[in-house]
């Protein structure tokens, strides 16, 4: 960097932070506007969008009820942090710190509102009794990678994906330190898939829901478009792993959810029926006819 940033004794807002998503980030919490939520007929009603962390949620759910959880029924809704809809107070009141996804259950006596991706997992998991192992020693241990991504990711996404991908210029330095960092994760992911079908073995449960979403869509090419500059395909146990669960139908429903990017055939803005999923297929067929 040829420009020396001298910090202030004592910072203020005084502009927008470059590059994507500028216009949302501010130093103070709370609502912007007045937005009340729709509400579907489902118990869970979902407020999200496809980003790493709502597509945890959307995939859980669409596992549950390929596993016959027919009370997993939920409502998703479209949040679209660019045009600042977690800002709105009907959101806040959900999720004070604004961010998806977040959750209200309805089947509870008093409504339960559930915010952080991990958080909604965990209780969607305990609720149904699915995706989570029954032995204590497998327990702790889906618990320490559920947190290991929780912790982990922010340097994948806020780290290396802002600098590379989303700032306004881009910079050696974070450039090289997140970089490093990614590429340990995925060393660490990597050894650990070495001898495992899955993050436990040969359980699937919702550490692996958890962590595809991010590391997964990083090696099959989908996130920033640094496959080739962080040498994805070397972390072969990875590869293998985000392929398998790529292949799972409820995987690829799951993604679809409240995306509202990227190739329309695969956006379902909304989803409260699995119907809902048999229409864009019919769609997609009809416009290639």
């Amino acid at each position: 960097m040829s420009d020396v940033y001298e910090p202030p004794k004592v910072w203020t807002w005084e502009k927008e932070s470059g590059g994507n998503f500028a216009s949302i980030n501010r130093p103070v919490s709370g609502a912007t506007h007045d937005k009340e939520l729709p509400r579907g007929e489902h118990p869970h009603q979902l407020h999200s969008l496809a980003t790493p962390n709502g597509q945890k949620v959307t995939i859980l759910f669409e596992e549950l009820l390929a596993a016959g959880h027919k009370d997993a029924e939920y409502d998703a809704w479209l949040i679209n942090i660019g045009d600042g809809d977690q800002f709105g107070s009907g959101f806040v009141e959900i999720n004070p710190n604004s961010k998806i996804p977040a959750m209200v259950d309805y089947s509870t006596e008093k409504p339960t509102r559930i915010f952080e991706s991990g958080a909604i997992l965990l209780y969607l998991a305990e609720k149904f009794n699915a995706f989570l192992p029954a032995d204590p020693a497998n327990r702790a241990e889906l618990l320490s990678w559920l947190m290991w991504q929780m912790g982990s990711a922010p340097f994948l996404g806020g780290g290396f994906g802002h600098f590379y991908a989303y700032a306004p210029e881009k910079y050696e330095y974070p450039i090289n330190r997140y970089a490093m960092e990614v590429k340990r994760q995925l060393d660490v992911l990597d050894k650990h898939l070495a001898d495992k079908t899955f993050m436990l073995g040969d359980e699937y449960t919702i550490a692996d829901m958890a962590i595809w979403p991010w590391y997964g869509n990083l090696c099959l090419g989908r996130a920033y478009n640094a496959g080739e500059f962080l040498d994805v395909a070397s972390y072969k146990n990875v590869v293998r792993w985000a392929e398998m669960l790529d292949a799972r139908p409820a995987v690829k429903r799951g993604r679809m959810v409240n995306k509202a990017m990227g190739d329309p055939s695969e956006q379902l803005h909304e989803r409260h029926d699995a119907s809902d999923f048999e229409t864009k297929t019919q769609d997609k067929l009809a416009e290639s006819a």
